[in-house]
């Protein structure tokens, strides 16, 4: 089975596309899928499928929406259309087939879909992130690169595009969204941390222009401004996030960033621009150093 939840919704088994076209099941395979391994109770479901008003039917509409899927399933993992004999609709009915309870089990409380490692995005994600994160820390700039550039590339538009969201799936999307954009901080500083300033300018001044309010961003911007011989420029960057934070939330810029433009002002032209391990560059003078 392959999974895809970073941009339009994709389930596939051996035969066919597991994905249902109603909404409610297309939801509640989603939040399985994201949960992979682990169990979803029946509450979380209902929570998802109808907020903090369930009907007095939702535990038997649930079950309903369940043997739906199950038996999706089981129509991707037996090819039984054209089959003489067989079902014409590839399942029993009425009843579900034991293959596809073995994939999406019935547990105490709950439901849990079990699939191989590798075959969910979101996972796959996951995995190089943190490989990419280690490989940062422990000064392996390259290594860093590369993995969370492979991270990156699993995605292929906003996660879960085309799936409505109610409760549960907002906060899981939510906090994938904000993944994403930790790894492609930690991937832009570890090519600023190889030199590769020019590489990323075009890049950071597309993503400083899609999140005028985001520092780390900014910061990062500014540093590779800063390390191409575009001074002016990195202090213009500077007061642009200055005045869109004052005009939108009546903020300055954070103390880590102040000191980077104080430090890029006071050098004239001798600053050090050093990155940490982590998305949002400082700024050091050697001397200080």
């Amino acid at each position: 089975m392959q999974i895809k939840l970073l941009g339009p919704f994709i389930a596939r088994e051996n035969h066919g596309s597991i994905v249902p076209s109603a909404a409610k099941p297309r939801q509640i395979l989603a939040l399985l899928a994201l949960r992979a391994g682990g169990v979803v109770t029946a509450a979380t479901l209902m929570e998802e499928i109808w907020g903090d008003r369930p009907p007095h039917s939702a535990p038997t509409t649930l079950q309903t929406y369940i043997h739906k899927l199950r038996r999706l399933l089981e129509r991707a993992m037996t090819p039984g259309d054209g089959v003489p004999g067989a079902p014409a609709d590839g399942w029993t009915a009425g009843a579900d087939n034991p293959h596809a309870k073995e994939v999406l089990v019935t547990r105490h409380g709950g439901y849990q879909l079990d699939v191989e490692p590798g075959a969910i995005d979101t996972q796959e994600f996951e995995r190089l992130q943190e490989l990419g994160q280690t490989a940062f820390v422990a000064g392996d700039f390259a290594g860093a690169s590369t993995l969370l550039r492979r991270a990156l590339a699993l995605w292929r538009g906003p996660a879960l595009v085309d799936v409505r969201t109610g409760l549960v799936l907002e906060i899981d999307v939510l906090r994938l969204d904000e993944a994403r954009m930790t790894a492609l901080e930690s991937r832009i500083a570890a090519d600023l941390r190889l030199g590769r300033y020019g590489q990323v300018l075009s890049e950071l001044a597309a993503l400083s222009a899609q999140h005028p309010l985001h520092e780390g961003l900014h910061a990062q911007f500014m540093a590779a401004q800063y390390a191409s011989g575009r001074v002016w420029q990195a202090l213009q960057t500077y007061q642009r996030l200055r005045t869109t934070l004052g005009a939108e939330l009546g903020i300055e810029p954070s103390a880590q960033v102040r000191r980077l433009y104080d430090a890029m002002v006071a050098a004239d032209g001798s600053l050090d621009v050093e990155l940490p391990a982590g998305p949002v560059p400082r700024a050091a003078l050697r001397s200080a150093v």
